[in-house]
């Protein structure tokens, strides 16, 4: 079980790193600053980096605040991890940007009350991720749209081609912020869920698990991983937020990736988890706010709100069915 568990972590950081790349480069590849080969290699880059230097808060959360390691097994893992998977591939396929976040954490606290009930289930982390579910798409179009506002009122009597210019400069920076960022807070999820695993297979019974600890072999390969499905990358993902919820040109696209990075690296250091998703796909509407409101399609919009509300009923029920369909066959 212990490496069946393993290989669905991997499994998991792999198609993180898969969909949720394209809200790294993103907007960097719409408004053509970069092109889509180099924008991936520079995202897989960053994404690594970024899970090894900002430390392990949120992989902590991920590993002891959603459920309780003395009232769960291996099996309650298991299936937190597979719902979580199901439902990213699900969105993938049907090019809609998911929040792995979310989804874990749902289907965590759905595996969990299926496993213990109420008791198995932590509230500290689970507010924190609430929190975040609140914090991270407000945050971004906040930041978003102030930071367009400040760009326009800096840059107002500048010649439209000498803004391009600045901007597509920068833009290659706030995306490899954007691709930094992602790194430090969604690579730590996986590494939560190993270094939960790795305890509960040492302890052997429940009710046994003592402190966790994130090693350093458990934050190396998670970046690895996810770099590695960064790399390969889904432009399904790339056309529906950076070319169909709003036009952007690079100075939007600037504005969009500095707002969302700045909420997710922030939200990483206070061991929050954060989904990029929320966070770059209000940032793109905040910043097509400043245009009008009827410069963003909310209609595809919509659909993106709709598929995050969706994630935690949906994640919760298949990790607790999973819960219950693992703990028969085991």
């Amino acid at each position: 079980m212990v490496w069946f568990v393993l290989v669905l972590a991997y499994l998991f950081e792999f198609a993180n790193g898969w969909t949720d790349a394209p809200n790294s480069i993103a907007t960097v590849v719409s408004t053509r600053v970069m092109r889509p080969h180099h924008a991936v290699l520079m995202a897989g880059v960053l994404n690594v980096v970024g899970a090894l230097v900002v430390g392990t808060a949120v992989a902590k959360t991920i590993a002891e605040g959603i459920v309780d390691p003395n009232f769960v097994g291996l099996e309650t893992v298991a299936a937190a991890v597979l719902a979580a998977t199901l439902w990213a591939l699900a969105a993938q396929f049907y090019g809609l940007p998911s929040s792995e976040s979310h989804a874990l954490v749902s289907g965590l606290l759905g595996a969990g009350f299926a496993a213990g009930g109420l008791e198995a289930l932590e509230s500290e982390g689970t507010n924190a991720s609430l929190i975040g579910l609140v914090s991270s798409p407000l945050g971004g179009f906040l930041l978003g749209f102030i930071l367009m506002v400040v760009i326009y009122r800096v840059f107002v009597r500048v010649r439209m081609a000498t803004v391009r210019k600045v901007f597509g400069k920068g833009q290659i920076l706030s995306a490899a912020f954007m691709a930094f960022s992602h790194g430090t807070n969604d690579a730590q999820k996986t590494m939560g869920i190993i270094a939960l695993t790795i305890a509960l297979n040492e302890a052997g019974t429940a009710g046994n698990v003592g402190e966790l600890t994130i090693a350093p072999w458990i934050v190396l390969s998670a970046g690895l991983v996810m770099g590695l499905g960064t790399m390969i990358g889904g432009w399904r993902v790339v056309r529906t937020l950076g070319m169909r919820m709003t036009h952007l040109e690079p100075v939007q696209g600037f504005a969009a990736e500095t707002g969302a990075a700045t909420v997710i690296t922030l939200a990483a250091r206070l061991g929050i988890p954060v989904s990029t998703t929320h966070a770059i796909g209000s940032a793109i509407m905040g910043v097509g706010a400043t245009k009008r409101f009827s410069a963003v399609r909310w209609g595809v919009a919509g659909q993106v709100v709709a598929a995050w509300v969706l994630t935690w009923p949906s994640c919760a029920l298949l990790g607790y069915a999973l819960q219950k369909i693992f703990s028969f066959v085991a």
